[in-house]
């Protein structure tokens, strides 16, 4: 059976990932920051690894695209970018949660068990979300993505006998796309297609310039 050829990006922190995958090969992996000037360099990143790769658009068969919780301003160009190419190579587009894409894609996780994904959410909040990671690249979803106050990190970690990740936590990591090389069997049992015309990230709470204007205005931003 030949592999599924596989586009992935994700942006949900300030790190870009971009990945080209055949089945369970990573090909090409890119990484750039997301921040001020560098916002851009992800769609080039794209480029450079479908070229490094000799990978074609019409070799393409699926694009895969972080789902959030995260940054706002990163999921939306992440979104952008995977809505533009799959409607322009006429590709279905998949969401897999930012969380998932963390634990699947640190070198760490190579032990299959659970793991507590954790995502600054500002505020002194965190985005957290615990997963199952399983060897025959399966996955189970122990608890959905949930904003919480960050003292409450290592009591759900214990709640759910999970090991703790992200930026900055006791096994340091950030959602990488690389992770939907190991999430074949994950993919193949959930439906995961999206509605291109329709879907948008899981932002997991408002822009912070929304949370701005509604403070200075006392009232819900007209659309928000």
């Amino acid at each position: 059976m030949m592999s599924v050829l596989t586009l992935a990006v994700d942006a949900s922190t300030s790190t870009g990932s971009v990945a080209v995958v055949a089945g369970d090969r990573v090909l090409v992996e890119r990484e750039v920051a997301m921040r001020g000037e560098h916002a851009e360099r992800l769609m080039p990143a794209v480029a450079d690894a479908l070229r490094e790769s000799g990978a074609t658009a019409e070799q393409v068969e699926r694009i895969v695209c972080g789902a959030g919780p995260g940054s706002f301003t990163g999921l939306r160009i992440a979104a952008s970018i995977a809505k533009g190419l799959a409607v322009g190579w006429s590709v279905p587009l998949l969401a897999v949660p930012s969380p998932l894409l963390m634990i699947a894609g640190a070198p760490a996780t190579a032990d299959s068990g659970r793991y507590l994904a954790v995502l600054d959410a500002m505020r002194g909040d965190v985005f957290a979300s615990c997963y199952e990671l399983h060897e025959d690249g399966g996955a189970v979803e122990v608890a959905a993505p949930a904003l919480i106050p960050r003292s409450e990190v290592a009591h759900m970690a214990a709640s759910h006998a999970a090991r703790v990740m992200g930026p900055g936590e006791p096994i340091n990591a950030v959602p990488r796309a690389r992770g939907v090389a190991r999430l074949r069997c994950w993919l193949a049992e959930r439906e995961c297609r999206v509605d291109m015309a329709r879907w948008e990230p899981d932002y997991g709470r408002h822009a912070e310039a929304q949370v701005r204007w509604e403070a200075a205005h006392g009232r819900p931003l007209p659309g928000g």
